[in-house]
């Protein structure tokens, strides 16, 4: 009889910890300003329009979505907007975004096009608050603090709605810490599932099941759509109430789903 007392409570309270490590944050008064809306995936790029391009944030703006983009951290301190460390699949060229300088990026063009990699503050100027902003923070070679610091300082002077959201966890926690006030977001996917993702066994089971809330205390939870069935997204979503972003949708049927399901939808390939 001890023994059954003692298993039922060490079940117990590994279920009450694995609960609490979900934890996020509720209540953030700016949040209601970015539901509603629709977000194009690294802008509404397209033939001829490269994703993360001036271009293509044009056309989302002028669309009346907001944006999904992402921010790198260059050599000598600036933020780029690109999606990869690497500019070979977007500018046909084998070097990283964090080896380059504000000069360097003059010399490279995006998808065979006139249009160079974007500085976020090009990007902010364009937007001027009139549309809502998700910024995902891509940090490499331990720039963390870095990137994170930059990005938010930018973001002070910025009046207007945005998030930011990131894969890394130490980023999420660095906003937690510093920038407690601003909206965070844990991006995450089935890492075991990913036929690119490198990450050690144990780390993709640490991010898949939202593990990391716990260091973060995330606003909210994005998740890719194909992989959302996640029994620790459902309850970060029904039992802590924190809102859902998914990416990418990529047909009007899963646009219907998603906002059905009540996720802040991030698309890309039609017109939301």
């Amino acid at each position: 009889m001890t023994a059954l007392i003692v298993t039922i409570s060490v079940i117990l309270l590994l279920v009450l910890s694995y609960l609490f490590m979900l934890k996020g944050r509720t209540g953030h008064k700016d949040l209601p300003n970015l539901r509603n809306w629709n977000y194009a995936h690294r802008g509404l790029h397209r033939e001829g329009v490269p994703e993360n391009s001036m271009a293509a944030f044009r056309a989302a703006l002028d669309s009346g979505y907001g944006i999904e983009l992402d921010v790198h951290l260059t050599k000598d301190g600036n933020l780029a907007v690109i999606h990869d460390s690497s500019l070979k699949r977007t500018a046909g060229a084998d070097v990283l975004i964090e080896d380059l300088s504000l000069e360097d990026l003059d010399a490279y063009r995006l998808e065979g096009t006139e249009e160079k990699i974007p500085l976020f503050s090009q990007v902010l100027k364009l937007y001027a608050g009139k549309a809502p902003l998700i910024v995902e923070l891509k940090a490499t070679g331990g720039n963390v603090d870095a990137l994170c610091s930059a990005t938010c300082d930018m973001l002070s002077e910025y009046n207007g709605p945005y998030c930011l959201e990131s894969f890394d966890p130490r980023c999420v926690a660095w906003l937690r810490k510093n920038r407690p006030h601003l909206i965070r977001g844990q991006l995450s996917e089935d890492f075991f599932r990913s036929k690119t993702s490198k990450l050690p066994w144990l780390l993709k089971l640490l991010m898949k099941y939202n593990f990391f809330n716990l260091t973060g205390r995330p606003d909210f939870v994005a998740f890719k759509f194909a992989d959302r069935k996640n029994i620790s997204v459902f309850l970060c979503r029904k039992l802590w109430r924190l809102q859902g972003v998914t990416w990418t949708i990529r047909t009007p049927e899963d646009q219907k789903t998603a906002l059905k399901e009540g996720w802040i939808s991030i698309f890309e390939n039609f017109e939301a």
